[in-house]
């Protein structure tokens, strides 16, 4: 698997040969974001949250690949199989909330076991909304410090951030971000899978998950 560097190398490359379109699409699902949250009293953005989300993660994905993505694709793989993607997110927010009733630790050490849910949504079309949960949980064992010292890496520029008045976020923190993390699903996918942790027929839907 890619160390930390090189997975913040090749999101960083991926950004800047998409850079107008990773600021854009960024910017358009955090409008979309906060104007269905501020019309619906935040009842609309939990329940299109989820898909907007993950459109922009199948996007980053895309980018970090090498391959294309557009403005289209976080619709139309955020919202395509809606109800899947939906219960899929709300069942990962359910636990975390329920792990962080006892105490601050669990939850934040939960959240890091589930991860990677929203990408595996995402990105593997079959997976049930339960299944995808169980997956992440599988594929972070023995992972969860990575990913954690993979966020701090960033602390210093979510700082700078806030100096800029969120301008920064906007221009080059977000979208960096966004192709780092799924960056990161995708090494750890490939890794899960030649270490024989999941295999290609739980990730295709054609496996029960246990």
């Amino acid at each position: 698997m890619k160390n930390r560097v090189e997975i913040k190398q090749i999101a960083k490359d991926a950004f800047y040969r998409n850079y107008w379109l990773c600021v854009g699409v960024n910017v358009v699902v955090s409008i979309l974001i906060g104007v269905v949250s501020s019309i619906t009293f935040g009842i609309g953005a939990l329940i299109l949250t989820p898909s907007l989300l993950i459109g922009l993660n199948v996007f980053s994905l895309a980018l970090y690949n090498g391959g294309e993505a557009s403005f289209d694709t976080v619709f139309s793989q955020g919202f395509d199989n809606f109800g899947r993607k939906l219960g899929g997110f709300l069942w990962m927010m359910l636990f975390s909330y329920l792990w962080s009733l006892l105490f601050v630790i669990p939850g934040i050490v939960k959240s890091f076991s589930y991860a990677l849910t929203p990408y595996i949504l995402g990105d593997c079309k079959n997976v049930r909304a339960q299944d995808a949960l169980k997956l992440s949980m599988r594929m972070m064992k023995g992972h969860k410090g990575e990913l954690f010292v993979l966020c701090l890496s960033f602390l210093g520029w979510q700082l700078l951030s806030g100096l800029t008045f969120g301008l920064l976020q906007i221009f080059y923190v977000g979208p960096y971000m966004n192709n780092t993390f799924a960056g990161y699903y995708a090494e750890r996918k490939a890794a899960a899978l030649a270490e024989g942790v999941v295999t290609e027929a739980e990730l295709s839907g054609e496996t029960p998950i246990v």
